[in-house]
């Protein structure tokens, strides 16, 4: 399988997955529903967790690039 051999795709949606997982349960738990005040540290978690967002939709772009990059250059080993 060829997804399991790019790390760096693989790397890339784990940060994905993992972001939008926190960042879905703090907007449902903290956001939508009535409870204790939001803390300053967990605003630094929100924001911690839309930085590795951007940084894990970059890393699976520049794989992309990458392999479109290497798909189109010929095989020069014999």
């Amino acid at each position: 399988m060829k997804f399991l051999d790019d790390r760096q795709k693989r790397t890339g949606w784990l940060l994905v997955a993992v972001s939008t997982v926190y960042l879905v349960w703090f907007a449902k738990t903290r956001l939508l529903t009535a409870g204790l005040p939001i803390d300053r540290k967990e605003w630094i978690y929100v924001a911690g967790m839309i930085l590795i967002l951007m940084l894990g939709t970059a890393n699976i772009r520049l794989a992309a690039m990458r392999e479109r990059r290497n798909s189109d250059q010929p095989d020069n080993s014999i």
